[in-house]
């Protein structure tokens, strides 16, 4: 994410004192809440969604992602590298490509 779109969220969060509601876990439940609320778009059809909808949600959760690396000082980029190591070792390229099988059925 560009450094100004993190700024404008810490700003919007910073403007209102709403981080005094930004424990860890109340964000993970937003989080949770609003990929809810994503997956709603896809309710009844994978094919027929409103694409602006899905943006939105998907939105509200990115921005509760960014605010709970904030609250916990983590380097998105350091996390999903990480997590992308260990996925890599669990899921090899030779063993996983074309399945959808789960790493312990490979």
């Amino acid at each position: 994410m560009k450094q100004e779109t993190i700024e404008r969220i810490r700003n919007f969060t910073t403007d209102r004192d709403w981080d005094q509601f930004h424990l860890p876990g109340n964000l993970a439940k937003s989080i949770s809440i609003e990929a809810n609320e994503l997956l709603e778009c896809f309710q009844w059809s994978d094919t027929e969604y409103n694409l602006q909808h899905v943006k939105e949600e998907l939105a509200d959760v990115i921005v509760y992602c960014q605010n709970l690396l904030d609250k916990l000082g983590l380097d998105v980029d350091e996390i999903v590298n990480m997590k992308m190591g260990m996925n890599e070792v669990k899921y090899p390229v030779e063993k996983a490509k074309g399945s959808s099988a789960k790493y312990d059925e490979l």
